[in-house]
């Protein structure tokens, strides 16, 4: 999955330092027109899958950020312990747009990534 961000740097600091993803790769690359671009992926630890991030290229690219599923959530990061999770991400300055609940599947919060996009958190059940 690719997710269209502002800034590769500030995309890289957001996922690896808040969230505590791994950088997979930060590769130089090129365009299809022949210009330098990076190929940057950040997963969470221990996951095979990533995210690429793509720095916004042009007006149309820039317009999508932030809002790349219409404003709904569209993503969603799975933690063991909710709890520590939430408390990490919101000290880290993380804005969270809904408080934590509880729903049948788990805990869930919802929250923005530094582009504006709407995340859920979810970690397993437990005490509200």
């Amino acid at each position: 999955m690719a997710l269209v961000v502002p800034d590769y740097d500030l995309a890289i600091a957001f996922f690896v330092d808040v969230l505590g993803f791994e950088l997979a790769e930060d590769s130089p690359s090129l365009t299809n027109d022949g210009r330098p671009k990076r190929w940057v992926v950040v997963r969470p630890p221990g996951a095979e899958t990533g995210i690429l991030l793509a720095q916004a290229d042009g007006e149309r690219q820039t317009a999508a950020v932030g809002n790349q599923v219409a404003g709904r959530v569209g993503f969603f990061l799975r933690v063991d312990d909710f709890d520590a999770a939430y408390e990490r991400m919101t000290a880290a300055g993380v804005e969270f747009v809904t408080v934590p609940r509880t729903e049948p599947y788990g805990r869930v919060a919802v929250f923005l990534d530094l582009a504006g996009n709407r995340w859920d958190l979810l970690g397993p059940a437990g005490v509200a």
